[in-house]
Parts: structure tokens; C-alpha cells; sequence
């Protein structure tokens, strides 16, 4: 009788994109280096991800000192970050997170991976945190929509055109889930 043998398969790495471009014209400063407990938000935002095991970690926008994509098409928003970090990566699943979500966390992230094999996984009117898959339909889809003319150039538009799922907000989450556009929004969070 021969032996038999088990092969455990490990689960594909998960990316992690941090929306980090754009000019923080409504902060008046670049928010991805504001200081938040200790770090930039920027630095908190990666070390997020790096906790829930994301590899690798990309940054949308020019920082150096961290794994950053410049915009290939200038002012699209955060749908160009999104295009030009997708660019770079290997097909597969990746968290893709705000830097100006300071109390972002874990249990979000993990929820959105959990919830299936959508496209794309969302929260209810809130066009991030997403859990995306990437692969050819969506490279193409960004494609389209940042060098098109037509249609609007945002996150929410390509998250249905894909057929993202929306999930229910959970109970108190809607706090965690605040972005910090403006001098007044950060010193709210920041308090």
C-alpha cells in the first residue's frame, strides 16, 4: 500500500492598494502625510493592510519611501489611482483602502473578503473600503472608463458597471468608515 499524501492548498496572497493620489485640495495639505497616532496616515494605511497579510502592498500617487504607482492619466480621481496600481499587479484579490479612513479596521476588510466571489465587494453608499478581484474584465473596465469621454470617471460607476455586491453596513460601523477631506472632518476624527 502506498502512503497517501494530503496537499493543503494556501489561499492566493491578497494586494493591498492604499487610494492615496489626488491633489487634498479640500485640505489645503497632502492628507496621506497628516499624522495620525504616531505615523502618517499613509504609514497607517500600509501597516493595515500588512496586517491582514496583504502582499503586496501598493500606494497610489508618487511617495517615495513606499511601493507607490504614479497616475499613467492625470485628474481621474481616485478611479486613476485604482487604474494605475491595478497596472501593476498580478490578477487576484486586493483590498483597496483610502488614506484619509483613519478608523478604518481589520473586521471591515475581513468582512468584505468573506462575503463571496463577487467582482467587487462593497459596503452599502460607500465606494470604499473594496475587496476587488482583479482580472482581465476589470483592467478593461478601467481602461475604458479613465480614457473614455463618456459617463463619469468615478468609483461607484465602475463598482456597478463590474456588478460589484453591496453589503449591509454593519451596526456602528458607519463611524469607522469616515474620510477626512477637509480641515474641519480631520479634526473631528483626530479628537
Amino acid at each position: 500500500m502506498g502512503m497517501s499524501t494530503t496537499t493543503r492548498i494556501e489561499p492566493a496572497p491578497v494586494a493591498g492598494i492604499v487610494l492615496a493620489g489626488g491633489l487634498s485640495s479640500r485640505m489645503g495639505q497632502d492628507k496621506a502625510l497628516l499624522r495620525w497616532r504616531g505615523s502618517s496616515l499613509l504609514e497607517h494605511s500600509c501597516a493595515l493592510l500588512r496586517a491582514l497579510g496583504a502582499q503586496p502592498v501598493k500606494v497610489s500617487g508618487d511617495y517615495p519611501g513606499f511601493d507607490s504607482v504614479p497616475d499613467a492619466v492625470l485628474r481621474c480621481g481616485p478611479l486613476g489611482g485604482l487604474h494605475s496600481v491595478v497596472e501593476t499587479l498580478a490578477d487576484g484579490p486586493a483590498w483597496v483602502v483610502p488614506v484619509d479612513m483613519p478608523l478604518l479596521d481589520v473586521t471591515l476588510l475581513r468582512q468584505l473578503r468573506e462575503a463571496g466571489t463577487a467582482p467587487c465587494v462593497t459596503y452599502s453608499e460607500e465606494p470604499v473600503p473594496m475587496y476587488l478581484n482583479i482580472d482581465g474584465t476589470c483592467r478593461s473596465l478601467l481602461f475604458e472608463m479613465v480614457t473614455g469621454t463618456d459617463g463619469p470617471r468615478s468609483l461607484r460607476m465602475f463598482q456597478r458597471r463590474l456588478g460589484g455586491l453591496e453589503l449591509p453596513l454593519p451596526a456602528g460601523a458607519a463611524a469607522r468608515l469616515v474620510n477626512c477631506n477637509t480641515p474641519r472632518q480631520w479634526e473631528e476624527v483626530a479628537s
